[in-house]
């Protein structure tokens, strides 16, 4: 690796975490539920980029399988808490008017 590619990961790893910092930021002061599922969302998502560049920097790039298998997590989790938000439920059963109303 270069020294000028290190110095870029180096610098990409360090923007990521301000990134995430924020996010964190507006996890904790988001008014909305909304706001704050969009802010743990692309916290994951920095995660996996911050994942991937580490890996990259101390050569193992083994790692990005680790980072994908997070990404999945992030999106199931995410699909999850909408789901529940909506419904109120992880498992929604339609009866009578509420079937009629999906229709």
């Amino acid at each position: 690796m270069t020294p000028f590619m290190g110095y870029f990961m180096l610098g990409s790893a360090f923007l990521l975490i301000v990134s995430m910092g924020l996010m964190l930021g507006r996890l904790l002061g988001g008014p909305t539920l909304y706001d704050r599922l969009l802010a743990v969302n692309s916290f994951g998502t920095k995660t996996v980029l911050f994942l991937c560049v580490f890996c990259f920097i101390i050569d193992r790039p083994d790692g990005v399988d680790i980072a994908l298998l997070y990404a999945l997590m992030n999106f199931i989790a995410t699909i999850a808490v909408l789901k529940f938000f909506n419904y109120r439920a992880l498992d929604v059963t339609l009866s009578g008017a509420d079937a009629e109303d999906a229709r």
